[in-house]
């Protein structure tokens, strides 16, 4: 996982936009906000991965296969690239994680028998509603 990591912080590319938000006059005068890119292609992930991002990443991911998050809570750019970059880390890490397999359980002969049972009930309840013949 850090390996994958590692290589998507080389492949970042990052650059500054004008930010709406806090700042006061300062927003006017810096870019405060980073737009993070970074080609998914690039990072060679096997197939089952790579779908597993492409759900996380949702809207973020571009058809050219580039994730782009942009970051702009903050009045700093420092604090708004760690934010970014955090953020990435935490899309990344997910998508390594593979889901649990459910497991089927196992119903034994008591079990199968009180469920039958149990529907046998619920059907002769309904089977006995609707109109009265007199």
């Amino acid at each position: 996982m850090p390996d994958i990591i590692d290589r998507a912080i080389a492949l970042l590319e990052e650059s500054f936009i004008a930010s709406s938000g806090p700042g006061g006059q300062n927003v006017n005068k810096v870019a405060t906000a980073v737009q993070l890119r970074l080609n998914v292609f690039a990072l060679r992930l096997e197939p089952a991965v790579f779908s597993r991002l492409k759900t996380i990443a949702g809207s973020r991911m571009t058809s050219k296969g580039e994730i782009v998050l942009t970051a702009r809570s903050y009045r700093t750019q420092e604090a708004n690239r760690d934010d970014a970059r955090k953020r990435l880390r935490a899309m990344l890490e997910e998508a390594e994680r593979a889901p649990r397999v459910r497991k089927r359980s196992r119903v034994n002969r008591v079990g199968k028998e009180a469920r039958i049972k149990a529907k046998k009930s619920r059907g002769s309840i309904k089977a006995n509603r609707g109109k009265v013949d007199w």
